[in-house]
């Protein structure tokens, strides 16, 4: 078999991994400045999608751009997911060099999809393909391809602990090449519950204090994980942004999700923001909690919210996710001030930082790959690609990391 890494090689963002060079693993997107995209001219037979995520799907219509018309495959929240975020981008980026592609490479998304649900093989490109769930957010998945010779497994994204939204993964298929994901190599998450407590108690402390609290949140995973702490712990919550409607359409995938009654719950709990004229500012003088994109002060009605209380210490902004580096997100936690929406801003509210990340952790990492001691184990998605593969290699395992643009043969 052979693998080309076309993206997401010692770096995260715009995975796209090249089987036999005609099945093609995910075909994502890097948020920068500008937008980065895989690496050359990709013409596969047939895709298949490991989760719906930008950074793993946010390129796909730009395969449908000329003549080529390739399958792609998923799960059927993935899908929805895929479509949604290329939407946004167009909204974004539309007719401007940062988006590579039209609302009728969108239309011929829907044309070429084939979805499929977990443990439930199929036919791509000349190889079969069994997809297994990942625990990183409804849909996400394993993706086992074999090809009569090789049984490689792309991991995607994955988390080992259960969430309130998604249990954790439990899958270990057999396989002979594993392309792990290795975002947290060097961390150790706190206690999920543990997290969830502090995060709870902030929220009720600064309402009692008569302060608003933002919560910037992913509108994919995320803001569903919080608006179903917020109903758990009877916190009165509103929600705007994309995470309305991916809440809304998550409800009808109710397979694909942890408990489907609590995501229900949390949805009628939570205070739905339409965006009229005025309101957002409304809101936020309001003793609350408002969940909003975007998760990294990056655009989205958080541009509109943070001004409204960055000027009263008794507020507070809790960041529930990663924050990139150059991100306003990353710099509010740095320095206490941020470019918002163009302008640079001090922030006299209180900020804090909750890790309730959707991707295993060092042990899980760890206790994931136990199960594949006799395989060889290519490491990807990460910044620290080459030390997470030197520490697998010192435990014994047969493991490197691939740089951005390498061939290998398995």
């Amino acid at each position: 078999m052979d693998i080309r890494f076309l993206g997401g090689a010692g770096e995260i963002g715009r995975s796209a991994i090249l089987v036999n060079d005609s099945l093609l693993l995910d075909y994502g997107m890097q948020s920068a400045t500008p937008p980065q995209y895989p690496l050359g001219d990709v013409d596969p037979d047939a895709v298949v999608v490991s989760h719906g995520h930008l950074d793993h799907v946010g390129a796909l219509p730009s395969l449908l751009s000329g003549d080529a018309r390739p399958s792609i495959h998923w799960t059927p929240p993935t899908r929805e997911l895929a479509l949604t975020l290329s939407r946004d981008t167009l909204k974004l980026h539309g007719n401007t060099p940062q988006c590579p592609f039209t609302e009728t490479d969108v239309q011929r998304v829907t044309q070429v999809s084939e979805a499929h649900g977990y443990r439930e093989p199929f036919e791509a490109a000349g190889h079969e393909v069994t997809l297994f769930d990942a625990g990183h957010i409804p849909g996400s998945a394993h993706v086992l391809v074999d090809d009569g010779d090789t049984r490689l497994l792309y991991t995607g994204d994955f988390h080992t602990d259960d969430q309130r939204l998604v249990a954790g993964t439990t899958e270990r298929p057999e396989a002979d090449v594993v392309v792990c994901e290795s975002t947290y190599s060097d961390v150790s998450h706190d206690d999920r519950q543990a997290v969830e407590a502090a995060f709870v108690e902030s929220l009720r402390t600064t309402l009692w204090e008569g302060g608003t609290v933002v919560v910037p949140a992913f509108a994919i995973g995320r803001t569903q994980e919080m608006l179903m702490v917020c109903e758990a712990h009877d916190i009165p919550c509103y929600v705007d942004g994309m995470g309305t409607d991916v809440t809304e359409m998550l409800r009808q995938y109710p397979e694909f999700v942890r408990d489907p009654g609590a995501l229900q719950r949390s949805k009628s709990h939570a205070r739905i923001v339409d965006g009229r004229d005025g309101q957002r500012r409304r809101i936020a003088e309001q003793n609350t909690v408002i969940v909003t994109t975007s998760g990294m002060l990056s655009g989205g009605p958080a541009m509109t919210y943070v001004p409204e209380i960055a000027d009263r210490p008794v507020n507070k902004i809790a960041l529930t996710g990663y924050q990139v580096e150059g991100t306003p997100g990353r710099e509010l936690l740095e320095t206490g001030s941020a470019e918002i929406d163009g302008r640079r801003m001090p922030v006299a509210a209180q900020v804090e930082a909750y890790d309730f990340s959707a991707h295993a952790d060092r042990e899980g990492l760890l206790d994931f790959l136990d199960a594949y001691r006799d395989a060889e184990i290519l490491v990807n998605h990460g910044d620290r690609c080459p030390a997470f593969a030197d520490e697998l290699r010192e435990d014994g395992y047969d493991a490197s990391a691939p740089d951005l643009g390498a061939a290998r043969r398995v």
